[in-house]
């Protein structure tokens, strides 16, 4: 076995996720996923698959994101693997109800950080061992950094003041 460390592409102004499923029907229920929770977000997903012809497929409602996740996803080459890439939305308001999608089995990450992707390959294929997302803790949060985290949320909208 070999593994080997892959970097994924995020574009600016976009979050990535990525996860593990078992079903070529993913693909649409995931869309359905997206167009569901958010009428604005844009995004492209790629899923692939892992038996059968073992394509990538890919869906979405911007071509450039599209392109994005099919890129990622060749260069991950894991079967039954999937990446979602979305701008103008957070994959906060997804989570739960991608992990309620009955084919999905794992979120490895969802983010804006940079991402590398620990992959395993065998002679049967490839798969994700593990994912490092963003950079390591340079220190303890003080209590003007608390300030801050607090003033953000509300910022965002995700606290009440």
């Amino acid at each position: 076995m070999e593994t080997n460390i892959i970097s994924l592409e995020i574009p600016k102004d976009c979050n990535l996720i990525v996860g593990h499923t078992h079903f070529i029907k993913t693909i649409e229920d995931l869309y359905e996923v997206m167009v569901s929770t958010s009428a604005q977000v844009k995004f492209g997903i790629a899923f692939c698959e892992a038996s059968g012809p073992c394509l990538i497929r890919h869906e979405g409602n911007d071509e450039q994101l599209i392109k994005v996740a099919v890129r990622n996803s060749e260069l991950l080459g894991c079967g039954h693997s999937f990446v979602i890439l979305l701008k103008d939305a957070y994959p906060i308001n997804f989570l739960n109800a991608i992990k309620n999608c009955p084919e999905v089995c794992t979120i490895h990450c969802a983010t804006a950080n940079p991402v590398q992707m620990i992959v395993a390959e065998s002679g049967q294929g490839r798969g994700i061992l593990g994912v490092i997302d963003g950079s390591s803790p340079k220190g303890i949060e003080t209590e003007g950094d608390r300030k801050e985290r607090k003033q953000l949320l509300r910022k965002f909208g995700y606290k009440l003041d």
